[in-house]
């Protein structure tokens, strides 16, 4: 289902893409629901420019973000593997391994269908 964002997570998306002005997808015109999808789909250029932003995060930036995810109301949907790997080095590094597991364990079961 799909969220508004809080104002946190537009700090948080502002942080990732400060060239951006407003949380709208250029292509639809709709606002995003989310923060990871929109930055690796529309804004990132690339893998390693997504990789360069992410890292950008505070831990608790990411220990929000983390706790959005498994929460099921951060959305892992189209992204790809790489980008994943990434993810869950920086909630590894800044959160806890064990929470970058879930996350993993997340984005296999929605990949799969299962979610």
């Amino acid at each position: 289902m799909p969220r508004d964002l809080t104002p946190a997570d537009i700090a948080i998306l502002q942080k990732l893409a400060p060239e951006r002005e407003g949380i709208g997808c250029p292509g639809s015109g709709h606002d995003f629901h989310s923060i990871l999808p929109p930055l690796s789909n529309h804004i990132a250029v690339d893998t390693a420019d997504f990789r360069r932003r992410i890292r950008l995060l505070s831990a608790d930036e990411w220990k929000y973000l983390t706790d959005l995810i498994l929460s099921g109301e951060e959305s892992l949907g189209c992204l790809p593997e790489e980008e994943m790997d990434d993810i869950t080095e920086c909630i590894a590094r800044h959160v806890s391994g064990a929470s970058a597991q879930q996350v993993r364990n997340l984005y296999y079961l929605s990949v799969c269908g299962v979610l």
